[in-house]
């Protein structure tokens, strides 16, 4: 396991292969992971106590349950301040919100998304609202490690040890990897995939990108995500996408097992089939928040 450091190394052993993200796919971590440790440090990091409420309502739609949900921390980080600036109820108290000037620049910079490149930035800019996110990068991986990983779904576990018998599987994540490889050591999982990826090894994107080309023919691949972010990066590599739907991860993995993963060894995941799942994915998750009616605006 990951004893290939760079992905592009890794050899094909099947004619097929999986990406498979992990936070919110296989282990039903985002809820709890963002409910009970992300809002609250971002709360008492930036003294967001008279806010709360709002900020809260903000991170959950920015994280869970809109078009954004799994994006990397840094993006979401800058989504939640951004919908909490033109929250009604933030704008009514004339709270000021954190200002994302230098996070924007940040994230839209095309520096990989990481502490490694954050930390640097910092060097750079001397910019202390960068240092500040640094330190909340810190304080909440520290958090994080201390928590009881998470179970993975039930049907994911069944899904990947019959797909590890035909299917060449890899990790594709943007949590960083030492959070990843101590959740599938802990569950017994980290011999299933062939490598495990975190943000250290680019963006999605770039890591089935890595992982697959010239390895495998035409609609030989397939990622698997819960994440609209998950949708995009395999419509760039140019693969095929399943969807896990957030609060219906047990039956979308029973729905792989018995139905899609044995269509798409037999060459019969057909794009129209892979239309309609990635559109009734799409339709449960809203680009705009529910108080958007009332005055918050959007990007």
């Amino acid at each position: 396991m990951n004893e290939f450091l760079d992905l592009k190394a890794l050899p094909a052993r099947y004619d097929n292969f999986i990406g498979v993200d992990s936070d919110g796919c296989v282990y039903d971590t985002m809820n709890v992971k963002q409910r009970d440790h992300f809002h609250p440090m971002i709360i008492s990091h930036w003294r967001l106590e008279p806010v709360a409420a709002a900020l809260r309502e903000c991170a959950v739609f920015s994280n869970l349950t809109s078009r954004r949900r799994g994006a990397n921390r840094y993006h979401a980080l800058l989504r939640t301040f951004e919908l909490l600036k033109d929250h009604p109820d933030v704008v009514a108290s004339g709270f000021a919100a954190p200002a994302t000037g230098d996070l924007r620049r940040y994230v839209t910079s095309g520096l990989p998304m990481g502490r490694a490149s954050l930390e640097a930035e910092v060097r750079r800019t001397q910019s202390t609202e960068l240092e500040s996110i640094l330190k909340w990068t810190d304080l909440m991986d520290a958090d994080l490690a201390a928590m009881q990983p998470a179970p993975p779904f039930k049907n994911a576990m069944l899904a990947l040890e019959k797909m590890r018998r035909s299917s060449d599987i890899v990790v594709v994540s943007q949590t960083p990897e030492s959070s990843l490889l101590r959740e599938w050591k802990y569950h017994n999982l980290y011999d299933i995939p062939s490598f495990i990826a975190g943000q250290e090894h680019g963006s999605k994107t770039e890591q089935l990108l890595s992982a697959t080309a010239g390895k495998y023919d035409a609609g030989r691949v397939l990622m698997i995500g819960d994440a609209p972010g998950d949708l995009i990066a395999s419509r760039e590599a140019g693969c095929a996408f399943y969807p896990i739907m957030p609060e219906a991860e047990e039956q979308s993995w029973e729905m792989l097992l018995t139905d899609v993963y044995p269509a798409f060894l037999k060459g019969e995941y057909t794009e129209t089939r892979r239309d309609e799942l990635a559109a009734a994915f799409l339709n449960a998750l809203p680009e705009l928040p529910p108080w958007a009616g009332k005055g918050a605006a959007d990007e």
